[in-house]
């Protein structure tokens, strides 16, 4: 019944979006400097471990650009909304262009730092305090350099661009999928949320004691209608909702979502001069994969790039790798549209997913306050 329920809100919520949001005063953000995990990731896990192979990047980029699409990200066309240039990584050494800011995001990272590494299965190394702690030197090490008035000079921030940045953050879905890796039971990951919602909360003051007054913060989204996710836990979670989607862990997202936005509550009492934006993503999120067809979509949980099983996903087969699937070498290929699919390669949405969500989540309709991304300095 409840999950009835929820569903029931979003869809009133779609038929009744509102027309104007608060806050009409345009920022004129002069920098981005993002924060996440593998939804807002431009290149810092190909930097590190090596770019996804091809498909990826084949409908924006026409090559891997670091991103795990086939195109764009939201944070790509948030960028590009505000006038800014696609933010480089950080950890990207090759031709990097820091002067509107820097992408600390790194696909598989998490808030909390994991015990189990990424070379053994697990998640990222550059977990969310180590992101800030990139973010930090970066603050410091880049005026130092621009006062050398060198090559470099040119390629870094301006001082004043870090108070009047815009800081995105997306993450905490795997630190959700992590406790499931360890088979937690979803209590226990429920349990786990007030840790890493302390270690989130810790790294914004941070940031606002270094500057920072202007954040967007998305919640996570409906992990319980990823593939991947799916395909890993309908046998031990089989309860699944009217769409499809595994009931239990789209409630452990739910649980997340709600302490965030208590959280971000909080800190907008501890930090009066930020303008700290809660994003509900989820809700976006849920309504393109329940809506779907009706909105020029195919199957939400089949696979453009994949290969084989339901959902023409296989953990062993991923997209763009070549493997032995009974006896037969196989090689996980694009679809011919991805245009028309949500999900690229069981884990991530597609380009066309990507532009939808953030075409939803601009004006400020899923915010709280209403406030949309052009005026996210303003505090409501």
């Amino acid at each position: 019944m409840e999950c009835k329920v929820c569903t029931l809100l979003i869809v009133i919520a779609i038929i009744f979006l509102p027309t104007s949001t608060l806050g009409s005063n345009s920022c004129n953000f002069p920098a981005i400097f993002n924060f996440g995990d593998s939804n807002s990731d431009t290149g810092g896990l190909a930097a590190a471990f090596g770019q996804p192979p091809p498909p990826y990047g084949q409908t924006f980029f026409h090559a891997p650009a670091g991103r795990q699409s086939d195109g764009r990200l939201v944070l790509d066309f948030i960028t590009q909304s505000l006038g800014l240039p696609y933010l480089s990584s950080f950890l990207d050494s090759v031709g990097s262009n820091f002067s509107h800011g820097a992408n600390f995001a790194t696909s598989a990272s998490t808030i909390r730092p994991q015990n189990l590494s990424l070379s053994r299965g697990g998640y990222s190394p550059i977990s969310l305090d180590v992101q800030h702690v990139e973010y930090s030197d970066f603050l410091t090490r880049s005026q130092i350099v621009r006062k050398q008035r060198g090559f470099f000079h040119d390629l870094l921030p301006e001082k004043d661009y870090f108070s009047r940045a815009l800081y995105t953050f997306d993450i905490g879905q795997n630190d959700l999928t992590a406790g499931y890796d360890l088979n937690l039971t979803t209590e226990e990951v429920k349990a786990q949320v007030p840790d890493m919602l302390g270690q989130f909360s810790n790294v914004i003051k941070q940031i606002y004691n270094e500057g920072g007054r202007s954040f967007w913060i998305h919640n996570t989204g409906p992990a319980g209608c990823l593939t991947y996710v799916i395909d890993g836990l309908a046998a031990t979670t089989p309860q699944v909702d009217r769409y499809g989607c595994l009931i239990r862990i789209n409630e452990v997202s739910q649980h997340f979502n709600l302490k965030l936005h208590e959280t971000v509550l909080q800190l907008r009492k501890e930090l009066p001069l930020a303008a700290i934006i809660y994003v509900d993503v989820y809700s976006v999120k849920y309504s393109l994969i329940s809506q779907a067809k009706k909105l020029g979509f195919d199957d939400p949980f089949q696979v453009c790039c994949g290969y084989g099983g339901k959902y023409n996903y296989n953990r062993f087969a991923r997209c763009g790798q070549t493997a032995v699937v009974n006896g037969t070498e196989v090689v996980a290929k694009s679809c011919k549209d991805p245009s028309v699919r949500i999900n690229w390669d069981g884990v991530h949405f597609t380009e066309a997913a990507n532009k939808w969500i953030f075409d939803h989540i601009a004006d400020g309709s899923f915010s709280d306050p209403p406030i949309s991304l052009n005026s996210a300095c303003n505090r409501g």
